[in-house]
């Protein structure tokens, strides 16, 4: 059985977004409420405020990562995560596919963004005066990023915002350039977060080959078990991609196989789950802060509610009472 308390599903009081973020060594955040809510999920006294603070405060940065997709990622953290995924050949890639080429992108993009501030889409396309449109703005910021020139700002009227890394943070993202260092921390993290994991599991999770990924676990000692008193029954609700189902190579030891296409229905989507002790239970959808429970089966109706009015006063900001 995977450790609900090594991935802190039993939310402990008191880890602050940050916190969350570097115990996990980095969250999915392609969908940002699905992000939150993940934060959520693993911290008894965290507030949206607090996580949106974390992320204009600059302790948390959403960029390109693992897999070369969207991560929160902690500050600190930034270094060893980025010399094991700086990898520009999926966005050249896709920058060609768009029609957009030139040796000078790198420097193009950066001179772009470069003393602006955050900047939407819009208005970066507009300052790159017809070099690139609509999504090939976007693969040049990604390009931009695999460099350490970019991440992405907060949000803005509800649109992602992309920034100079420089302006950002103060100095563009440097790699570790100790790979055996950076490759025993992202073990160790790994390790730390997902128990029992393998190596082909840490593979999966990263996006690194699976020789890199052994080279890895070689590098980072276990982990001890973790001994937190876990509450009975657990219920809680994970937003979509949360990592209690991307962390590990399959699903299948958590998910029942009779409802593992109505959690994972195929295109990419990886719906929102009821976890009770551990195993998915059913799925859930929202809207706004309206939530729906569709169970597999019987769930306990105290800890299920409580948790339902959870992620309600987490969205709206509201603490206590219904």
């Amino acid at each position: 059985m995977r450790s609900v308390e090594a991935q802190l599903l039993h939310r402990p009081p008191g880890p602050g977004a940050g916190d969350v973020v570097r115990h996990l060594a980095a969250v999915q955040a392609q969908d940002v409420t699905a992000a939150c809510l993940g934060l959520r999920a693993r911290s008894a006294t965290l507030t949206l405020g607090q996580v949106e603070a974390a992320w204009e405060g600059r302790e948390i940065v959403r960029t390109w990562g693992f897999r070369g997709t969207l991560h929160f990622t902690h500050v600190d953290d930034l270094p060893w995560v980025h010399a094991l995924t700086r990898n520009d050949t999926s966005a050249r890639r896709r920058l060609a596919e768009e029609g957009v080429t030139g040796d000078d992108l790198p420097a193009l993009i950066g001179g772009a963004l470069a003393g602006q501030g955050p900047l939407t889409k819009a208005e970066l396309e507009e300052r790159l005066a017809g070099r690139a449109r609509g999504q090939g703005v976007v693969h040049l910021v990604a390009l931009a990023a695999f460099h350490g020139l970019a991440v992405l700002g907060p949000s803005r009227a509800g649109k992602p915002t992309y920034v100079h890394a420089a302006d950002w943070l103060g100095a563009p993202v440097r790699p570790e350039p100790d790979r055996e260092r950076a490759l025993r921390e992202l073990a160790v993290r790994y390790r730390r977060a997902h128990h029992p994991a393998t190596p082909e599991d840490l593979a999966a999770w990263s996006g690194l080959p699976v020789g890199a990924a052994r080279a890895a676990w070689r590098l980072g000692a276990p982990a001890a078990p973790p001994g937190d008193r876990v509450p009975a029954p657990l219920v809680r609700l994970l937003p979509a991609f949360d990592e209690y189902l991307l962390g590990w190579r399959s699903r299948d030891p958590v998910v029942p196989a009779g409802h593992a296409r109505t959690v994972f229905p195929g295109g990419g989507i990886l719906r929102p789950v009821v976890l009770v002790d551990g195993m998915v239970a059913g799925v859930w959808a929202r809207r706004g802060a309206d939530v729906t429970v569709s169970p597999f089966g019987e769930i306990a109706a105290g800890p299920l509610a409580a948790e339902v009015e959870d992620v309600r006063s987490f969205l709206t900001g509201r603490t206590g009472g219904p």
